[in-house]
């Protein structure tokens, strides 16, 4: 069985439904929504992911990428090519498949290839194994990795290998600029680079457009490697940032040293001990060396996963006068804008295709609190 290419003059109207339906969600609001639009912004047809994993089907003496349909793990979709992904991961996916067929070593209880690209053209390939890799794999990968011109890192049980670098350098493009940022292997980062520059810039843009009121501060939750944070900072006067996962807060730290940013706190906390630690319920070592009262917060940004803003959080965002919400998940959105209501107005709503052909939306509100001025 093979994959049915993508039917790309199909997407226009697919957008079409998914923003009628995204409109008929956000309409249930009431009050709270009417007479706001909803701004769309699509992604490209084909060849808008920058990442892609395949399993690897071993079959007598073939081998070649596969997926699945949902609920069937039995029969293999054979993949030739995939054009939602980048051109750098299409045009590497044979050269590359043929590498490791050639070599018994290579071939050998892989399961799964895992690709990562840039805009810039840079690509990471992780190999996953069933089996403990040795000498003669380090030989023979380091040969492959030569050969194309590629980053690779095997992985097997308690096992991790890395030719090259163990992450690419990612290059965006927001109001102008260049930011520069390090995308780790097996770290979160958006699928969607040309979706996520207008998803930045539209933040960005959101800032610009209703100053910041009266506080100069901006606090981010779930800053991730620095993805609005690198963009917005230029924008406040100081930023403190907050993420739990270990490798993204380091990629945040290399990102503004990358790109000259000194006036952002990086801090790894979860959103409910930064929630903790404003309200002073109880002091975090990890803040031992940060001095929150010099911080006059006036704007949070967050970027919550798709369970949305647990209650403490979203009682927290409740007191900030300006509120910049993006969201992978509509339903949890809608259903946190419930809440936040009670305190603010809504000033922008935005559709972000990040996922082309699928249910899926990036969503993004700008609040602001009642009786709020700004400049409009």
């Amino acid at each position: 069985m093979a994959l049915e290419p993508i039917q790309t003059e199909q997407y226009p109207a697919l957008l079409e439904a998914k923003t009628a339906h995204i409109q008929a969600c956000f309409d249930e609001l009431d009050d709270f929504t009417a007479g706001m639009p909803l701004e769309v912004y699509s992604s490209k047809p084909k060849n808008y992911r920058m990442r892609a994993e395949f399993r690897l089907w071993h079959e007598n003496d073939d081998l070649f990428y596969a997926m699945f349909a949902v609920g069937n793990k039995r029969d293999p979709i054979r993949i030739e090519c995939f054009p939602q992904a980048s051109e750098s991961i299409n045009a590497l996916m044979q050269p590359l498949l043929d590498g490791v067929k050639a070599s018994t070593v290579l071939r050998h209880k892989l399961f799964q290839m895992d690709f990562l690209s840039s805009q810039r053209g840079e690509i990471l390939v992780s190999l996953l194994y069933h089996k403990q890799l040795g000498d003669d794999w380090l030989a023979e990968a380091e040969h492959l990795r030569q050969q194309l011109g590629i980053n690779i890192i095997g992985r097997a049980r308690k096992q991790k290998h890395v030719l090259g670098q163990g992450y690419i350098m990612e290059t965006l493009q927001i109001g102008g600029q260049q930011f520069h940022y390090q995308q780790v292997e097996n770290a979160f980062t958006q699928p969607n680079a040309s979706v996520n520059e207008q998803m930045i810039a539209w933040a960005c843009e959101s800032v610009a457009r209703y100053p910041q009121l009266t506080k100069p501060d901006l606090l981010e939750l779930y800053c991730g490697n620095g993805n609005f944070t690198l963009p917005l900072a230029g924008q406040f006067r100081k930023v403190m940032a907050t993420e739990i996962a270990k490798s993204s807060v380091n990629s945040a730290h290399f990102n503004l040293t990358e790109n000259n940013i000194d006036n952002v706190t990086i801090v790894r906390l979860s959103s409910e001990e930064m929630t903790q630690a404003l309200a002073g319920v109880r002091p975090f070592r990890r803040l031992a060396d940060v001095d929150l009262s010099s911080f006059d917060f006036g704007t949070i940004l967050v970027d919550p996963p798709r369970a949305g803003l647990d209650p403490d959080t979203l009682a927290l965002v409740q007191q900030f006068d300006q509120v910049i919400y993006i969201s992978c998940n509509p339903e949890t959105l809608l259903d946190n804008l419930q809440h936040l209501k009670q305190t603010h107005d809504l000033k922008r709503l935005a559709l972000f295709d990040q996922f082309p052909y699928t249910h899926h939306a990036e969503c993004g509100v700008v609040l602001h609190k009642h009786n709020k001025k700004a400049a409009s």
